[in-house]
């Protein structure tokens, strides 16, 4: 969709992984692997059918010998079936190898021979496959698509056959006993291979190890077709995501609007047009579309009700209609979750999902919601009427007819109301927020706490994007090299999926002679505009401390069992633990003052600007908490009480947005369930309650930070949180972890006094 607004003319439009989930992550190739190398270009140079980009010896997919990094500046997407002709049928073969020496071998069966074994047979597919999923992801195109889609089906069944193998299972099941005999030894390497044992065994009581005949085969052919429709809705989000365009032309419309969503959307016209002449940010003509950073800058900063709605309306209703709709993926997606549920004997899928997390049942899901709602119900109201009077005070006469603000209204009254209360806006504090500051910051609170050193390597590591930065964790006790990460900051609507994620790119592991995990941090954060750096939102500075704190749980694990290192093996429910945790240290002095500076000056952010940060901090939180509970019973409702033949996905919806938002219900046409891919494409079905659940831990893990009195307990403190929180990883149950860090189980007062709720 592409919209002109002219003067005068308005268009009136409206991380549970185990050895089952492997393919979903680049894992970096082992001196293991490499052996195999040379085996496997001697299959590719004698298989007649292989690409011509496979026959090559420097196809990067191919074990790569050179490096443990992924070899980006090499890759082409065609290179990718030809890869897979070679490496699937190879561990395919030495899955049957496995299996019949573990049914010879039934009496000597030893941790050694069974899952490193598996670890290592799937280390160059997981490899390829990871770095093609990867690029998908932050470099999408219709070459690699259609490779990518045409490849799917076969990696999922070559996986399903390791989930599904009897010989594998029995070899677990005699290790489990042979363990569970020999509890004397409580040292941390057991205390791993027992957790990755007991996840292996459930995870193929999940993955239908106990089906047989036609039940088995109906249940397969129900995990493939998910995966092709998990990848189908995802693109048709991107699709529907880029297609829409709306080029405003008339400068009153923008009217007030800060100087730098002006620059961004004048960039995006310049970048969109043939015309080479530089578009003046003051005069236009304006390029808006739906990526984020714009999407968030019309919302809230365009006074234009007409603008805001067709843009809003667009939002809410991609993927949503003609060949790109996703209402029959998803009506199609929950019927087969359910049916391959009770193939597997759950009543439905929010109890199979259950069977892998620290939540019991949907009832305890359920109660932990209502005991947050209770509180921030009656705050969420109040915080949407102050909004809605102010508006009607401020906005002239087509506010004051109004009963209620419409949704394109809400964000931009609460900004303005938030400017007006607390005399603060969001443009004077870009300044002091340029990435190049922020990452110093950043990594300079990750060493005072961890005591490790985030040192820049872009030279070392070839990159997707010319904008993508590569750097290296070194621990300042010994200055070894632990890990590395790679940072890709920008949003680039044309080839990158929206939202920000934090992936395994190499993953620690002793079976494959890993030693040094890698990872990758996704944003889609403000592009700089100009010769100025990216000057960032206060929200674009905590979703990247949030992604690092992913990273730095798979970057500094002391887990070496592959299956439970890092964030693998590690409960849906907690795995945001270390990440919202991150988040909490920008409301601490000392970490803001590390980085924010005006980044033309070099001054500091003013006193009265970081006390009206944190006096900030609880503003909407009433709205916020409503609206996440939402969501999360959403999908909970969802995928446990809902008849298709009843009511449709719109309906669950409106049900239980009554209850936790039902000030602020969806409209008629919302279709805002046809871009949730967090729950349609992603690992959150039936667990977006997960931000709730862990955020209860990481506030009263950053608890224990706030009663501490001097620098030396913090630096006391880190260690510890580093020790327990991101060390351990998937190798203890998260609740023994958090006991461990905390000496007590979690308590929700910390969240709730966090957010001016308790």
């Amino acid at each position: 969709m592409v919209f002109i607004l002219q003067r005068q003319t308005f268009l009136s439009c409206m991380f549970s992984a185990s050895f089952l989930s492997r393919p979903g992550s680049a894992i970096c190739i082992s001196r293991a692997s490499q052996r195999l190398a040379r085996t496997q270009l001697a299959m590719i140079a004698s298989t007649p059918d292989a690409t011509a980009s496979a026959l090559s010896e420097n196809n990067p997919l191919l074990c790569n010998a050179k490096s443990y990094l992924p070899r980006f500046s090499e890759f082409v997407p065609e290179q990718t079936t030809g890869a897979m002709k070679v490496l699937l049928p190879q561990m395919e073969s030495a899955l049957k190898e496995l299996e019949e020496r573990l049914e010879k071998e039934t009496n000597d069966i030893t941790y050694d021979n069974v899952l490193p074994a598996v670890e290592r047979i799937q280390d160059p597919v997981s490899y390829a496959w990871g770095m093609v999923g990867h690029l998908n992801g932050v470099q999408n195109g219709p070459a690699l698509r259609a490779e990518y889609e045409q490849n799917q089906a076969t990696v999922v069944q070559s996986f399903t056959a390791f989930s599904q193998s009897q010989a594998l299972y029995k070899a677990l099941q005699t290790l489990q006993t042979k363990f569970s005999s020999e509890e004397d030894d409580e040292s941390f390497h057991t205390m791993q291979q027992k957790r990755a044992i007991d996840n292996a065994l459930r995870g193929m009581t999940l993955g239908g190890v106990g089906l047989e005949g036609k039940a088995k085969e109906r249940f397969n052919e129900i995990k493939i077709r998910l995966a092709e429709l998990s990848t189908q809705f995802r693109n048709n989000v991107l699709d529907s995501t880029k297609d829409f365009s709306l080029t405003v032309e008339d400068p009153e419309i923008m009217e007030g609007v800060p100087a730098s969503s002006k620059a961004m959307w004048a960039q995006a016209h310049q970048k969109h047009s043939s015309e080479k002449e530089k578009v003046d940010p003051d005069v236009g003509p304006w390029r808006i579309t739906l990526d984020m950073p714009s999407y968030l800058g019309v919302m809230q900063y365009i006074p234009d009700r007409s603008t805001r709605e067709i843009v809003n309306r667009a939002f809410n209703t991609r993927a949503s209609d003609g060949e790109r709709n996703n209402v029959p993926l998803i009506e199609e997606i929950l019927e087969l979750r359910a049916e391959s549920s009770k193939l597997l004997g759950f009543s439905n899928f929010a109890d199979r999902s259950l069977a892998s997390k620290m939540a019991s049942s949907v009832q305890e899901v359920t109660n932990l919601s209502q005991l947050i709602a209770d509180a921030a119900l009656p705050r969420a109201s109040k915080e949407l009427a102050d909004i809605t009077a102010f508006a009607k005070e401020r906005g002239g006469s087509v506010y004051q007819d109004l009963d209620k603000l419409m949704p394109w209204d809400v964000a931009f009254w609460s900004e303005r109301y938030k400017e007006e209360t607390f005399a603060i806006t969001k443009e004077q504090l870009r300044p002091y927020f340029a990435l190049p500051e922020v990452l110093d910051g950043l990594f300079a609170l990750i060493n005072r706490l961890f005591g490790v050193t985030i040192e820049a390597a872009d030279d070392e590591a070839e990159k997707w994007n010319k904008d993508v930065r590569f750097f290296k964790v070194f621990d300042d006790k010994d200055k070894k090299h632990i890990a590395s990460f790679f940072l890709d900051p920008y949003s680039r609507p044309a080839d990158k999926r929206g939202g920000a994620w934090m992936a395994s790119c190499v993953g620690k592991s002793e079976a494959c002679d890993r030693d040094v995990p890698v990872a990758y941090l996704n944003c889609n954060n403000s592009p700089p505009i100009g010769d100025d750096p990216s000057l960032m939102t206060f929200e674009e500075v905590r979703t990247l401390f949030h992604e690092t704190g992913h990273g730095l749980q798979h970057m500094l694990t002391e887990a070496v069992v592959g299956d439970v290192s890092g964030i693998s093996g590690v409960e849906w429910d907690a795995v945001e633990l270390p990440s919202q945790f991150m988040e909490n240290w920008l409301y601490d002095k000392s970490t803001i003052y590390g980085f924010a500076k005006h980044y033309q000056t070099g001054e500091p952010l003013p006193e009265e600007y970081f006390e009206k940060l944190v006096q900030q901090k609880t503003y909407n939180a009433g709205l916020y908490f409503t609206r996440q509970l939402y969501l999360g019973q959403m999908d909970m409702a969802l995928h446990s009480d809902f008849d298709a033949s009843k009511e449709s996905i719109f309906d669950v919806q409106k049900r239980v947005a009554s209850k936790f938002i039902p000030h602020q219900m969806p409209l008629d046409g919302d279709r805002f369930l046809c871009a949730f891919a967090h729950v349609f494409a992603g690992g959150y079905a039936a667990g977006y309650y997960s931000y709730k659940w862990a955020e209860v831990m990481s506030a009263d893990s950053f608890s224990a930070f706030e009663e501490l009195e001097t620098e030396d307990q913090r630096k006391e403190m880190g260690v510890r949180f580093r020790q327990t929180v991101l060390a351990l990883g998937g190798g203890m149950h998260p609740t023994q972890v958090f006991t461990k860090f905390r000496g007590r189980a979690p308590n929700p007062e910390a969240l709730l006094r966090h957010n001016g709720l308790a």
